[in-house]
């Protein structure tokens, strides 16, 4: 058997026999690799293919009749625009969704890896959903996403939680049928992780969340292999998506009735570099999404390695491209960053800014930050709070440095104490939020145009929405709106959110 068979087979384990467990660690050394730096850093040579043949197989496509399933996500966007394609392909196979544990007859936890606290949550639910099975032995228990691609998850799995039915993961997606019958009738666990990135693969059936706002991946993976981040390894490598695909896929949201699009990749603007036929990157692509009749269109998350002149140039001639941007540095020492292997010093961060502001003077940041990474000092700390300052950002998404198994951070020596740790992420967060309250501040009395997204989480007679710059707005309005571009006129500012009162119904979107 070839390798491209073994990673097409999947395995079938009875975790109760001892001789299983040892014969699958023998079967998943063969198919799964876990993560080197340097074999993953020489990938890349092999054919990526377009798949565009995705069929549920006839035997399949009833084996979910009177049956519901549930997923839980963790983590990113791209898994919910995973959860999207799985809640797809289940209900081509039959199946009905549910909201509730207690009446699924399938469970999937898409779960992520990028932080411990994430990991320890998933293994918390895995362990309430053992007293589910208890009460119905036909219920069918699957753990996918990027969790799934970890050796030293799936081994604990096996050991420590054998009512689990299913393990795939994020390269494998599209076989979610195959598996589901596997697990139905052999009884037996299935794992199929494919440690090989898979192929593109077009026309997936997907479930869209909502009928506003709609999420298209344009690429997959990451090649950045930034020290503290195990994505490279439980993502694979890039692999974009043809732009055709992608246009079309964008017409037909429009046609739908969809007012916004948002474009996802690990490392959005690093699409189309893996093409070798054509010199095609995002900024050709949003330079054609743009002329497409949708009133909204965004892009996350993109690395400040790859944002060029060209990207920046379609952006700014706005319409339908939206004006708030994403930008993670991470930290703002330079000795810092090249610990991370970000591959770009605070000078480089700071004038790609400057030129972003230049040629779009309305544009808004909003950035991640990592504090208390292995060796970093009160100096460099401080130089991350400058940067911040300088820069203006809207908000933060701010993290506490934790080691991932597998990344290169992980083999430094995890030497800042969690007291310091703590005590920089909330000096950090004060900062956050006091920056926060000045931009929102900035917005009194001005109007605005909300893209209406329903009512208000702790409201029902208000309704809620987002600005272009991505902020959300909570004000009374008639259910009419939901769906619609209002026009709102800001009357109090907070940290978070903005209150207004609308003033026009609807906005006519060029």
């Amino acid at each position: 058997m070839n390798e491209k068979q073994r990673l097409e087979t999947s395995a079938q384990i009875n975790p109760a026999d001892k001789k299983s467990v040892k014969d699958y660690s023998q079967y998943f050394q063969s198919v799964y690799q876990p993560p080197s730096l340097q074999d993953a850093k020489k990938r890349g040579k092999e054919e990526i293919k377009i798949d565009r043949g995705f069929i549920i197989p006839e035997d399949m496509l009833n084996l979910g009749v009177g049956r519901k399933f549930y997923i839980r996500t963790y983590g990113c966007q791209m898994n919910e625009h995973d959860t999207e394609v799985m809640a797809g392909i289940l209900t081509e196979m039959g199946y009905e969704p549910t909201d509730s544990v207690e009446t699924a007859d399938i469970v999937l936890l898409n779960t992520c890896a990028i932080r411990e606290n994430a990991e320890n949550k998933v293994f918390g639910e895995i362990g309430h959903l053992k007293t589910y099975k208890k009460r119905n032995p036909n219920l069918l228990i699957g753990i996918c996403g990027c969790m799934s691609q970890e050796e030293s998850v799936v081994n604990r799995i096996l050991q420590k939680h054998q009512f689990v039915d299913m393990v795939f993961g994020t390269h494998n997606i599209h076989r979610l049928p195959q598996i589901v019958k596997e697990a139905m009738f052999s009884k037996e666990m299935v794992v199929e992780v494919w440690s090989k990135e898979g192929d593109v693969i077009e026309n997936l059936p997907r479930v869209r969340k909502g009928e506003i706002k709609a999420w298209v991946n344009i690429m997959y993976g990451c090649d950045k292999f930034c020290t503290y981040c195990i994505v490279p390894y439980t993502r694979g490598k890039e692999r974009s998506r043809l732009p055709q695909d992608i246009i079309e896929e964008v017409r037909h949201l429009a046609r739908n009735g969809y007012q916004e699009v948002t474009l996802l990749g690990q490392n959005v603007n690093a699409y189309g570099k893996d093409f070798t036929d054509m010199k095609y990157g995002l900024g050709e692509l949003m330079d054609e999404l743009r002329k497409i009749d949708i009133p909204r269109i965004r892009f996350t998350t993109s690395h400040p390695r790859d944002f060029d002149d060209r990207l920046i140039d379609v952006l700014a001639k706005g319409g339908n491209l939206m004006e708030h941007i994403h930008l993670p540095v991470q930290s703002g020492s330079s000795e810092v960053l090249k610990l991370m292997a970000r591959k770009y010093d605070r000078e480089t961060y700071l004038e790609l800014v400057r030129k972003m502001k230049e040629r779009i003077p309305n544009a808004s940041f909003t950035t991640d930050i990592i504090v208390g990474f292995p060796n970093e000092t009160d100096e460099q700390f401080e130089e991350t709070m400058s940067l911040y300052r300088e820069v203006e950002f809207d908000t933060a998404y701010t993290f506490i440095y934790s080691p991932r198994e597998g990344t290169p951070a992980a083999k430094m020596e995890d030497n800042i104490p969690m007291e310091v740790k703590k005590e920089r992420l909330q000096r950090l967060n004060a900062l956050v939020n006091e920056l926060a309250v000045q931009k929102n501040l900035a917005l009194q009395d001005q109007i605005v145009e909300v893209l209406v997204e329903g009512e208000s989480k702790k409201n029902p007679e208000i309704l809620a929405g987002y600005t272009s710059k991505n902020k959300l707005i909570n004000f009374k309005g008639p259910k009419s709106a939901i769906g619609k571009i209002v026009k709102v006129k800001i009357t109090q500012a907070k940290t978070w959110s903005l209150d207004g009162e609308m003033i026009e119904e609807a906005v006519e979107v060029n």
